[in-house]
């Protein structure tokens, strides 16, 4: 009998199993006499809990994200990875795609494994706003685990997300870029995910209150890929942008290609702003202007919460950071 059977025979997380025995506040009575009566019944004796968790403990967490190769989850599995060596804790790592039926299936799987925790990483295990239940398969795997959001939120027991202000950030961009003579500003994006649509709301909100009209052909979506962006750009023959707005550094680079191509020169003619403050841009040149979504800092807020809440510590469960701003050569504001 181990801190495993006694969650599952109570119907309980093994972190709410860990804060029953160690006299946290944070369980409800009833909860509490629940737990201690099933750990009598079955002569189940709690080891010493170092760490929350202790022997009982694999020292061991799940991390899942949609797709490795991607520049912001590599950067992001890295410092987790990092991180969780620091507090002794080893990880498994799935990949999940974006697919639905992926992630539930990658979910599925790793929950099999002996974890302590689970890490999502990304805005797209968040679904898709209000009303959407595609983050029900997450709920679930709370009832059993913790799990930890990174850059998306979700509202659930045991779910704890840390996530960028997006929508803030996207705003206060857009807006500067009005503020310094743009009118026609273009949104280039690859996704529909939670944050994806906060930055699409703060765009929208910056033209409207800045009384400019939210128009359908200066909201691009397509495939984060350079030189596809570049081509796509470089068809639309038509469209009249003096700006770009982009949800990634990839898509922005895209833009600044297309704008060498035509001869238009940046910034004086077209102002360009990526998102994440990965090596596109400063690969590029002119260098990108960017806002950095603080990927490190989201991880290290989830690790030591993690780690505070597997000794039975409480932590909150959302916890909005700021993004920055980091001016380089495509943008006069």
């Amino acid at each position: 009998m181990n801190i495993y059977d006694i969650a599952e025979l109570a119907g309980v997380s093994i972190a709410t199993v860990s804060r029953v025995v160690n006299g946290s506040p944070r369980v409800s009575e009833k909860t509490k006499q629940k737990v201690l009566s099933i750990m009598e019944e079955n002569h189940y004796t709690p080891n010493v809990f170092a760490r929350g968790l202790g022997l009982d403990s694999m020292q061991t967490i799940g991390i899942v994200c949609p797709d490795v190769s991607d520049v912001y989850m590599a950067r992001a599995v890295a410092f987790l990875e990092r991180r969780l060596k620091e507090y002794g804790y080893d990880c498994i790592l799935y990949c999940s795609g974006h697919d639905q039926e992926k992630k539930e299936k990658a979910l599925e799987l790793i929950m099999k494994k002996r974890i302590d925790a689970l890490v999502l990483v990304g805005s797209t295990y968040a679904g898709y706003g209000s009303g959407d239940d595609s983050a029900e398969y997450i709920r679930k795997a709370a009832e059993k685990i913790p799990v930890f959001l990174i850059n998306g939120k979700i509202i659930g027991d045991n779910i704890y997300s840390v996530y960028s202000m997006d929508e803030e950030a996207a705003y206060d961009v857009v807006s500067r870029m009005i503020e310094s003579g743009r009118r026609r500003i273009l949104f280039l994006t690859d996704s529909r995910s939670y944050s994806a649509n906060k930055k699409l709301e703060g765009y929208e909100r910056a033209l409207k209150e800045h009384g400019l009209p939210v128009l359908g052909e200066l909201k691009l979506y397509t495939r984060n890929r350079i030189h596809f962006v570049r081509d796509i750009l470089l068809s639309r023959r038509t469209l009249v942008y003096d700006a770009v707005f982009a949800t990634d550094d990839g898509l922005a680079v895209g833009a600044v290609k297309c704008a060498n191509a035509k001869g238009i020169r940046i910034p004086e003619e077209l102002c360009v702003v990526g998102y994440n403050n990965s090596e596109y841009s400063v690969c590029c040149e002119p260098e990108l202007t960017t806002v950095d979504n603080t990927a490190e800092k989201l991880c290290n807020i989830t690790i030591d919460n993690m780690m505070k809440l597997l000794k039975g510590e409480e932590v909150p469960a959302d916890v909005p950071v700021e993004c920055m701003l980091v001016k380089r050569c495509t943008t006069d504001f």
